[in-house]
């Protein structure tokens, strides 16, 4: 399975949180041994990390991931675009896959 290009708008100053549904050829993935991970960078080879989203998996049988980022942490980012991707883990690190990735745009907040 190939990574989907999701690009994401995420205000600045506010909670962010998105709901993903994992399927393969139209059959919802069970995700169970699995984990979620992603990160935002400011350019795709940087190694430079701006923010680390909070991913859960909280019903693996329904193929659900939970990915979002706190309003502390977005207050904290300059407004602009980055770079993010997520993907899922099993415990030992042996199966890793890449879901998703794409630009972030960051807007700026105004009201402080």
């Amino acid at each position: 399975m190939s990574a989907a290009r999701y690009d994401l708008v995420i205000d600045q100053g506010s909670d962010f949180a998105v709901e993903f549904t994992v399927a393969e050829a139209s059959v919802v993935k069970n995700l169970t041994g699995y984990s979620a991970r992603a990160q935002l960078r400011p350019s795709k080879g940087s190694s430079d990390l701006s923010a680390t989203f909070t991913c859960t998996i909280p019903t693996p049988t329904n193929g659900k991931i939970n990915m979002s980022l706190g309003n502390s942490v977005s207050t904290g980012l300059t407004a602009g675009r980055f770079f993010y991707d997520l993907e899922i883990f099993s415990s030992n690190n042996l199966v890793v896959s890449r879901l998703l990735f794409g630009e972030v745009t960051l807007t700026q907040e105004v009201t402080r």
